[in-house]
């Protein structure tokens, strides 16, 4: 070092710009390589943050000057929090922005919470500074219109207001709005469904609101519900009367479906006696026809003679006679025999 200050000197350099110079090339070379400008405002914010801890922030690829920003910022709002911690939640992938104003937020308001169940929170994808918001500020829910209908068959179509304040001890795994919107439209539904007509309700909303409240609808969530408030009520069709209607209309087309049934079985019957009777004709016929001949024959053998046969002729007038007489017969056979 001394042979190059005494070969810059022989050269017409004076040492004191040869000194100046070595310390102007050091001063950049540190100004580059150390983050010396964010280390001076954390120390003149009261918030200390060491010069190894910041040029291993650099190493590591982390942007320091918003983490050094935030620490800042959580240590002039009056917290106790200790810059490794966030810049682990930085290296875990959270949001430690959101994370520190949550905690402004929640300090401000004299909410318990802490910075592990914040940085908790951030990690399970909820957004922990929303939360804070709605914990300070209630939020309303709108749900859409839910269809109810009373013992009387009237449909209601029902439309409610759900105001609910955050959970913070029960983000983490807690069910979202979509739950609380189900179980207020079942309590709806059942309160409803439960009125004998749609008149009580009409006349008294305010019977929905109190007994969907008493059923504990917030039980497991991420919310705590305020209130439930009947925004609106309109009346809907007569499902009452429609089913009653699609009823009877099923039952009379029962009803046609089993008449017809019985008359096709009564046709198939009668055109079954109507076939048994031309067969058993048929067989009488049949049968008259043979009695000539059996009567020929007798005649023929001798064991029949002529007064055997009038004196049958004359049995077969008298029964025409007598069914003549009763109505039972047209005395059709009497005027054959006479003839």
């Amino acid at each position: 070092m001394d042979t190059l200050f005494s070969l810059l000197g022989e050269g017409g350099f004076p040492t004191w710009a040869i000194v100046l110079i070595v310390v102007a090339v050091l001063a950049v070379i540190v100004l580059i390589f150390l983050p010396i400008p964010t280390w001076f405002i954390a120390a003149v914010s009261n918030a200390h943050v060491s010069m190894g801890r910041l040029v291993g922030m650099k190493m590591r690829r982390i942007k320091y000057r918003m983490l050094v920003d935030v620490y800042i910022r959580a240590r002039k709002a009056g917290l106790e929090i200790d810059i490794a911690e966030l810049e682990s939640h930085v290296m875990a992938g959270g949001n430690i922005s959101n994370v520190v104003n949550a905690l402004i937020s929640a300090h401000s308001a004299n909410i318990d919470l802490s910075l592990q169940s914040a940085k908790a929170i951030d990690l399970a994808g909820r957004d922990v500074l929303n939360a804070v918001k709605v914990s300070v500020n209630p939020k309303v829910i709108e749900t859409p219109v839910i269809s109810a209908i009373a013992k009387n068959g009237i449909e209601l179509r029902v439309k409610a207001r759900v105001t609910v304040r955050a959970n913070i001890s029960r983000l983490i795994g807690g069910a979202g709005e979509e739950t609380i919107i189900a179980r207020v439209g079942e309590g709806i539904v059942t309160t409803v469904g439960s009125s004998e007509t749609h008149k009580e309700v009409l006349e008294n909303p305010d019977m929905i609101s109190k007994t969907v409240l008493k059923k504990g609808l917030d039980a497991g969530t991420a919310y705590e519900i305020l209130s439930i408030d009947i925004a609106d009520v309109d009346v809907g069709r007569n499902i009452g009367a429609q089913l009653q209607m699609d009823q009877a209309e099923a039952d009379k087309r029962i009803a046609q479906a089993n008449a017809e049934e019985r008359r096709a079985m009564a046709i198939a019957t009668e055109q079954e006696m109507k076939a048994h009777t031309q067969e058993m004709r048929a067989k009488v016929v049949e049968a008259e026809a043979e009695v000539p001949k059996a009567m020929a024959e007798a005649f023929r053998n001798g064991r029949l003679g002529i007064m055997d046969y009038y004196q049958m002729q004359n049995i077969q007038a008298d029964t025409a006679m007598r069914n003549a007489i009763s109505g039972n017969g047209d005395g059709s056979d009497t005027k054959s025999s006479k003839k």
